[in-house]
C-alpha cells in the first residue's frame, strides 16, 4: 500500500518567527500520526530554522521551488546544492509558478531531473485552469503535463516522484473539486498516462495527491478514494490545529487509526 502524504505549502506567508511558532504549535500533533508522511514547506528564509525544529523527528521539510542549475549567475534563485542536506522535498511546477512566473513544461522537467540527481523528492504539480476545464480539455492538459514532467526519466527514478493534481480553478478559491472528479483524473488520466510511459506497476507505485481548497471538512472525501494518496494543502496548513486534524483524518480514513 502506498504511504499517504500530506504536505503543507505555506506559500508567501509567515515571517521566520511566525514559521517557528507555527511549527511548535503543530509538532506534537503531527508526531502522533506516523502512519502518514507529513511535510512542511515554509518560505526559503525559514527552511534552516525550521529544519532545526524538525531535527530528530520523522516530519519532512520541503522547499517551494528550485532552479535546475547547481550554481551560476541566476540572481535570486535557489539551487539544488543549497537545498541538499537542508530539506528532503521540493515542490516543482506549482500553478502559481507557471501562471505568474512563466514556468514551462520544459523547465519543470529540468527541475525534476535536478531534484532527483541531488536526492530530493519532487512534488510535481499538474492541473488544468478553468477555461480548459470548461472546454473539456482536462484530460489532454493533465496528461500532457505528466508526459512533459517525466520525459527522459527512468521507471526507478519515476517511483521516487510525488505528483500533486491541483486543478487551477480550485486553488485558493474555496471551490474544491469533488472526490469523484479528483479520483477520475488521478486514477484514470494520471495513472493511465504513467502506465503508458512505464508500466502498470510503476503507475500504481507513484503517489498522487490532490490539492485545491482542501481542509479538515473535506479531506475525508478525498482520502476515501483509493487512488488519492494525500493532499497538498495551502491555506489550511497555516492553521496548526486544522492541519494536524487533516493528517489525523487522513490516517483514520486510510488505516482506521
Amino acid at each position: 500500500m502506498r504511504t499517504p502524504i500530506i504536505a503543507g505549502n505555506w506559500k508567501m506567508h509567515t515571517t521566520v518567527e511566525e514559521a517557528m511558532e507555527l511549527v511548535r504549535a503543530m509538532l506534537d500533533g503531527l508526531q502522533a500520526v506516523p502512519q502518514v508522511e507529513r511535510v512542511l514547506c515554509p518560505p526559503f528564509v525559514s527552511l534552516y530554522p525550521v529544519a532545526g525544529l524538525l531535527k530528530g523527528t520523522d516530519i519532512g521539510l520541503g522547499a517551494q521551488n528550485m532552479h535546475w542549475e547547481e550554481k551560476g549567475a541566476f540572481t535570486g534563485e535557489i539551487s539544488p546544492l543549497m537545498l541538499k542536506g537542508l530539506c528532503q522535498y521540493v515542490i516543482i511546477g506549482h500553478s502559481e509558478r507557471r501562471t505568474y512566473f512563466g514556468e514551462t513544461d520544459e523547465g519543470v522537467n529540468r527541475k525534476v531531473k535536478a531534484a532527483l540527481a541531488h536526492g530530493l523528492t519532487p512534488i510535481v504539480c499538474v492541473g488544468e485552469n478553468l477555461a480548459q476545464n470548461e472546454a473539456g480539455e482536462t484530460d489532454a492538459v493533465v496528461s500532457g503535463q505528466v508526459r512533459a514532467a517525466f520525459a527522459g526519466i527512468d521507471a526507478a527514478s519515476a517511483r521516487r516522484i510525488v505528483i500533486a493534481y491541483e486543478p487551477v480553478w480550485a486553488i485558493g478559491t474555496g471551490r474544491a473539486a469533488t472526490g469523484e472528479q479528483a479520483s477520475r483524473v488521478i486514477g484514470g488520466v494520471i495513472r493511465g498516462t504513467l502506465a503508458e510511459l512505464y508500466d502498470a506497476g510503476t503507475a500504481q507505485a507513484i503517489r498522487v495527491q490532490y490539492g485545491g481548497s482542501t481542509n479538515a471538512k473535506n479531506i475525508r472525501e478525498f482520502m476515501a478514494y483509493p487512488d488519492i494518496d494525500g493532499a497538498l494543502v495551502g491555506g489550511a496548513s497555516l492553521k496548526a490545529d486544522e492541519f494536524v486534524e487533516m493528517v489525523r483524518l487522513a490516517a483514520k480514513v486510510k488505516f482506521g487509526a
